[in-house]
């Protein structure tokens, strides 16, 4: 059960590791890059506030569902090849990103989900069985906010060395 806070932090974290560390036209990798791929990270949920809206109406979405399966991904995958295809860079690694942030969600959810559900549906439509490992079964949330915590504490001090951000104060 990583918490939203996980989704989008931890994506921005890798993306912006693989902007410093391997990226070789770095000029793509904008600080919109970062900001739409930790957008993309939470972007599977978005079925939690679609069944809100939609209920309003009587219809009700299933939570990790067609939103946590590698196929919503692929929406994003498509025009991020076309976009490259066609010389158009930038557009093209927005498309990465967010390709990137989904089935970063997709596997933390997979490998920590621990609510009632028992895993994520995969394959959903085709397939309604629910896969997870649920390596932190008898976590509190506590544990998750803490989690948040590190990651964050470490990011900052990544980019404290790499970067300096003290001179932004």
């Amino acid at each position: 059960m990583p918490l939203a806070v996980t989704h989008v932090i931890l994506t921005i974290i890798l993306v912006d590791l693989y902007r410093d560390y391997f990226a070789k036209h770095k000029k793509y990798f904008t600080i919109h890059t970062l900001f739409i791929a930790g957008f993309a990270g939470l972007l599977p949920d978005i079925d939690i506030p679609l069944n809100w809206l939609l209920s309003i109406f009587g219809i009700s979405i299933l939570h990790r569902t067609i939103t946590h399966t590698p196929l919503f991904a692929v929406i994003f995958l498509v025009p991020a090849f076309i976009f490259l295809y066609n010389k158009k860079h930038k557009i093209a690694m927005y498309f990465f990103a967010t390709t990137f942030g989904i089935l970063l969600h997709i596997l933390l959810d997979y490998l920590f989900v621990v609510d009632s559900a028992g895993g994520i549906m995969l394959f959903y439509p085709f397939s309604t069985i629910q896969y997870g490992l649920n390596l932190l079964q008898h976590a509190t949330p506590q544990l998750f906010a803490a989690m948040d915590a590190v990651i964050l504490l470490l990011w900052l001090w990544h980019e404290e060395i790499r970067h300096k951000i003290k001179d932004f104060i």
